[in-house]
This record gives C-alpha cells, sequence and structure tokens, in this order.
C-alpha cells in the first residue's frame, strides 16, 4: 500500500483525513507541532501503519527525510484563517508559502501532491457570476495571499493536484469554532443569538468529510485530475450569511438573529463558487449544510464547556 505524508496532519482536517487513510489501509506519516491540540490522533498510535512525528514543517532537513519516503504528499500544516495570519504574519508566509516550497525543493518526478488552498483567493466575486477555476484570483487578505502563492508554485510541477475549497463545516477530532458554519451553531447554542453583519455576504461550504473523501477521489484518480485546479465544495451550499442563519434557527428554535445594520464585517469575502469542473470529473459532495448542522448541534451540545480557538 502507498506511503502517504501528511503535514499539519492532527489538525481540523488532517486529523479527519489521515484517520481516513489508515482505515483504508494506506501507510501514513503526520507531521504536526501539536499548537491547538495533542489528543487528535491519539486514537491512531496503535496502528501499525500510523507513525507521528512532533515536528516542524518548516525543517529542511527534516522534511527532506520525509518527502524521500512517500510517494504522496498532502501538505496541511498552515496558519489558517485572515485573523490569526494577520497576528503572526511572518509565521503565516514561512508555513503557508515557504514549507511549501521546501516539499517542491526535494520531491521528485514520480511523487504525487495533493494540495488545498482556499477560496478565499476569489475575494470578492462578482455579483451575478459564479467563481470558477478561471476567475481572476483577488486575494483580499494575508492568508489568502499566501495560499495562492503556494498554489501558483505548486501548478509549477507536473505531478500535482490543487483543490480550492469552500469554507469547511463538521465535526473533526479536532474540532474549531471560528469556521463560519461551526461558529454560527456554536454561537447560537452559547449566547442563544447571532449578530449578522454584512447579512448578503455569500459563501460555498463544504463538509470536513466530504473533503476527506475529494482528497481520497484524488489519490484513486490522480492522473485524470492531475496538473489541474478545481473548486471543492458542496454545488447546494452556495448561500448567503443571512440564509446560514435562518437555516441554524430552523434546528435551534431559540436563536435570535440581529442583523447589524451600518457595520462592516471584517471579512470581506464575498462570492458564490462552481463546482462544475470537479463534478464531471465524478466526484460530488454529499453531506448537506442540514446534516452538518444538526451533527454541530449536538457536538456543541454535549460540549458546552469547551472553549475553542483557532489561535
Amino acid at each position: 500500500m502507498k506511503n502517504v505524508l501528511i503535514t499539519g496532519g492532527a489538525g481540523y482536517i488532517g486529523s479527519m483525513l489521515a484517520t481516513k487513510l489508515v482505515n483504508l489501509g494506506y501507510n501514513v506519516t503526520v507531521i504536526d507541532l501539536l499548537k491547538y491540540d495533542t489528543s487528535s490522533l491519539s486514537h491512531l498510535y496503535f496502528y501499525k501503519n500510523f507513525s507521528f512525528i512532533h515536528g516542524d514543517a518548516r525543517n529542511s532537513k527534516l522534511i527532506k527525510k520525509l518527502v524521500n519516503k512517500n510517494e504522496i504528499i498532502i501538505p496541511l500544516a498552515a496558519l489558517v484563517g485572515a485573523p490569526l495570519c494577520e497576528k503572526y504574519k511572518k509565521d503565516a508566509i514561512s508555513t503557508n508559502f515557504e514549507s511549501i516550497k521546501l516539499i517542491l525543493r526535494y520531491i521528485n518526478k514520480k511523487q504525487k501532491i495533493i494540495y488545498l488552498t482556499s477560496n478565499s483567493g476569489y475575494g470578492v466575486g462578482e455579483k451575478n457570476k459564479f467563481c470558477d477555476e478561471n476567475s481572476k484570483l483577488n486575494p483580499i487578505s494575508l492568508y489568502g495571499k499566501t495560499k495562492c502563492d503556494s498554489e501558483a508554485a505548486v501548478r509549477k510541477k507536473k505531478n500535482t493536484v490543487s483543490f480550492r475549497l469552500a469554507t469547511v463545516f463538521g465535526y473533526s477530532y479536532r474540532m474549531r469554532s471560528d469556521l463560519l458554519v461551526n461558529n454560527f451553531v456554536y454561537r447560537a447554542i452559547k449566547y442563544k443569538k447571532l449578530d449578522i453583519f454584512e447579512p448578503n455576504f455569500r459563501r460555498n461550504f463544504i463538509h470536513v468529510r466530504d473533503v476527506v473523501d475529494g482528497i481520497i477521489f484524488a489519490i484513486k484518480n490522480f492522473n485524470s485530475l492531475k496538473t489541474e485546479v478545481y473548486n471543492l465544495g458542496l454545488s447546494s451550499a452556495n448561500i448567503t450569511k443571512i440564509e446560514l442563519a435562518r437555516k441554524i434557527k430552523k434546528y435551534y428554535k431559540s436563536t435570535k438573529i440581529i442583523e447589524i445594520k451600518n457595520r462592516k464585517d471584517p471579512d470581506q469575502r464575498d462570492y458564490f463558487v462552481s463546482n462544475k469542473k470537479i463534478e464531471k470529473k465524478g466526484f460530488k459532495a454529499k453531506i448537506t449544510l442540514d446534516t452538518g448542522i444538526k451533527e454541530l448541534l449536538t457536538y456543541f451540545e454535549n460540549n458546552k464547556k469547551t472553549i475553542l480557538k483557532n489561535y
């Protein structure tokens, strides 16, 4: 079975991906600094086809050694989101961009990279038009810029597949409450209200388990996907923030929705996204927002004392 290296593999997506790959029989190596959670991979420690390295994806000697041992590289190590990147600008550039260039320096022509970037690169889309893979990239944050720069570097290599992820939601072994759907559900339970800035801002969403399945689809269908970039999202989940809030209220009726007028949202991203390109290749995200919201309500209801941070 193939050897897979995941940098940042203890995180929100990585912990779910590592688990699925191990269960499918892949030999999985994860490298992570464990800044946020030391338990997200503990259920894997006794599997013979899993190994964990407590280390830094920016360590040149370590990365060279690990890259040489693996056929598939999935670099997930990153400072995620605009607030975190603005707070730690140097670390954002070195982790989100320089660590990717490090992998590219050591990889050979036979090895495969599956790179995850973000819809954040689209910045502000046109009002009545969906962003597709040919749309102009216009990142409006340092986070978006580092991901766009890394995608451009990755795409210079031929043995690569790049996914531009929609905003991810749902339960993970390493939970995050900063992601929009997760955050709204968390706030609805904790405060019984949702304060909505710029309610008509648009976004596309995808469940974390669908992200994992998309990556596995890329591994299994690599030759038909390689050299290209694909939007990866749930096509039925192109909705506005106010529509999302109302959907949550449908399942948590005590939620009071308050539209805050004349105030800007710190996050100015606003776009709908087309996922037709990857769907035509045979992959379609399946887990609905409704399913994810109900799942999150169950989680947060039973973990009310949990303080969830991404930074």
